[in-house]
């Protein structure tokens, strides 16, 4: 039977984040037809230029741009950590429910596909936070999740965001804006 990932020694906790890292460098290699997560090099869409590096002026104008996140998304598919921001996102639309029925089913979705341990999609969360957001559905609340979806906000904006902003993905963007802007062709 499994014993999930708690069950597993650290060294191989720690092997498996390197192999995962090593997986999502692959995916930016030219050799390899430079796919980055569902989108081709030739097909990935073109975004204006100043809206690319606007992306780099805080993580939340990165959000509050439909394009930034879309980008941001496709980046985390390379990394195989885009459960972050589905979690993020999740909890966004969650606030937004007005119906008690409706808010009960989707506070037990989010919680059972993101923060319970060994969920499909599971968040990397301390345990006092998995807990506090378990106590938290015994009354449902819009609130519910704020704990843990501030923490793993706090993780995409330390962590994942400025590797976003070194990675080649990044670098790809910013190149096919200016080539875009200035009508030169990227070389591939």
């Amino acid at each position: 039977m499994c014993r999930g990932l708690s069950g597993l020694p650290t060294s191989c906790l720690e092997r498996a984040k390197e192999f995962k890292t090593r997986l999502g460098i692959l995916l930016h290699k030219p050799e390899l037809g430079h796919k980055i997560g569902n989108w081709s090099h030739s097909t990935k869409q073109r975004y204006a230029l100043e809206e690319v590096l606007g992306w780099k002026e805080s993580f939340d104008h990165l959000l509050k741009s439909k394009n930034g996140m879309a980008a941001f998304q496709g980046f985390l598919k390379t990394e195989f950590s885009e459960e972050n921001l589905a979690f993020w996102l999740a909890c966004e639309e969650y606030k937004k429910t007005r119906s008690k029925t409706k808010l009960v089913s989707r506070a037990n979705r989010i919680f059972e596909e993101y923060v319970q341990n060994e969920a499909p999609r599971e968040v990397n969360l301390d345990h006092e936070t998995r807990e506090v957001t378990r106590n938290n559905l015994t009354v449902i609340t819009p609130a519910c999740f704020e704990e843990a979806q501030a923490k793993t906000y706090t993780l995409m904006e330390k962590d994942s965001y400025p590797r976003f902003l070194k990675s080649a993905y990044y670098r790809d963007l910013v190149e096919q804006a200016t080539s875009h802007r200035t009508g030169k062709p990227t070389h591939t």
